[in-house]
């Protein structure tokens, strides 16, 4: 089940939408005014609302402003032409908001995709943060009027140039109606992976990489080592975020590894690429729910664990070739590296595995050193497994 606001206030401006559409009276202040308390008022005045889960839509630093820092200007400044952007989990409306409030655009289309069209008709309630929010609103209007949910239209047409499109279903359903090599932006801002992993598994962001243009970027404010490895797996590029609000960055991918303009750190590049909590949510038929996307995972880590990946616990990989390894945690590192054939955390096999991260080669190989994170994930995971192999011939001969 799709992850959505918090059904009480969803169901309240639903009933009052209702009784608009009899009486033909706006009553949408009115209806602000008796809800307002069940929102949260961010740093920038802007609101957002929490989960049925409890998880906030936005962080309280400022929902608008983690828009712009984290979605708009990493993936848009300096498009003056025509602008094409999907904005998928457009919730209140605030990604596009910022969007259209920053760019230089001459033209811009954006596809807004929300599951839930009670989000939708709350975003025409809260107050807007920006005056381009109006134009959404507008968006909003127009897809509720349509479905007979709604009766009065109270916000101004979209200015000639803009072209909001609104899509209400689930977005792996909407997707693949979408035009290929189309968008120069997308911006995915579902709840987080670990509580809807529905639009993080590796057949869904496949499914983004045909829809977005070669030099085209998307953006995410999660930095989950499952759903970065997804998107390594789906063929794109992976860097840093900018950090806004949280304690890390969140993401930024092209197909195009000149578009990626900071790696991932170090450490974050080695748990993906050689620990279990690297495995990313599957959903084959891009139709499972949270639950059973969540336990097939659980599954793989738990068979991969030891055989194919290094354990995450204490986060293991990241003492290879460290001789600094003291107390209870130098004997967990190391049962935990035995467990998949490497007998000390600073010998040669811990070496040959990470030696494509380092600056210059320590293990004799004398290989190139690869450019992006991606490359040097797939490395190092390629390394891996030749250690693993190895292992079972070996043991076979034996």
């Amino acid at each position: 089940m799709a992850l959505t606001p918090r059904g009480d206030v969803l169901r309240t401006v639903m009933d009052y939408l209702e009784i608009e559409s009899r009486d033909s009276v706006d009553r949408r202040r009115d209806l602000w005014r008796s809800i307002s308390d069940k929102f949260i008022r961010t740093a920038d005045g802007s609101y957002t609302l929490r989960s049925e889960a409890g998880e906030a839509m936005h962080t309280r630093v400022g929902a608008i402003t983690e828009a712009i820092e984290k979605f708009v200007k990493p993936t848009v400044s300096g498009i003056k032409d025509d602008l094409r952007v999907l904005d998928l989990c457009s919730g209140l409306g605030y990604n596009t908001a910022a969007l259209l409030e920053f760019t230089d655009a001459s033209s811009v289309t954006v596809d807004m995709v929300e599951i839930s069209a009670g989000t939708m008709a709350t975003a025409l309630i809260v107050p807007s943060p920006n005056p381009a929010h109006k134009i959404v609103k507008g968006a909003y209007e127009d897809f509720l009027l349509s479905e007979g949910l709604l009766s009065l239209r109270t916000s101004p047409p979209a200015p000639s140039g803009i072209e909001l499109r609104v899509h209400c279903g689930d977005a792996r359903a909407v997707v693949p109606l979408l035009e290929m090599e189309y968008y120069d932006a997308i911006f995915l801002d579902a709840f987080s992976p670990g509580v809807s992993p529905e639009l993080y598994t590796v057949e869904f962001i496949s499914l983004l990489a045909g829809v977005l243009k070669q030099r085209g970027v998307l953006a995410t404010y999660t930095s989950a080592a499952p759903m970065r490895a997804a998107l390594i797996e789906a063929g794109f590029h992976v860097g840093q975020g900018p950090v806004f609000g949280r304690k890390s960055g969140g993401t930024l991918a092209s197909l195009d590894p000149r578009m990626v303009r900071k790696p991932l750190d170090w450490r974050d590049e080695r748990m993906i690429a050689l620990s279990d909590a690297g495995i990313p949510y599957r959903d084959p038929e891009l139709s499972a729910d949270a639950l059973e996307i969540m336990g097939r995972r659980r599954v793989e880590r738990m068979s991969a664990r030891g055989v194919t990946r290094i354990s995450s616990a204490v986060k293991t990989p990241l003492y290879l070739g460290s001789e600094q390894v003291e107390g209870r945690t130098r004997r967990r590192v190391r049962r935990n590296l035995s467990r998949i054939g490497i007998n000390d955390p600073s010998g040669p096999e811990a070496l040959y595995i990470i030696c494509l991260q380092m600056d210059e080669c320590i293990c004799g190989c004398g290989e190139d050193r690869p450019a992006s994170s991606r490359d040097r994930v797939i490395s190092m995971r390629r390394r891996l497994m030749d250690l693993v192999n190895l292992r079972h011939l070996a043991d076979k001969a034996g």
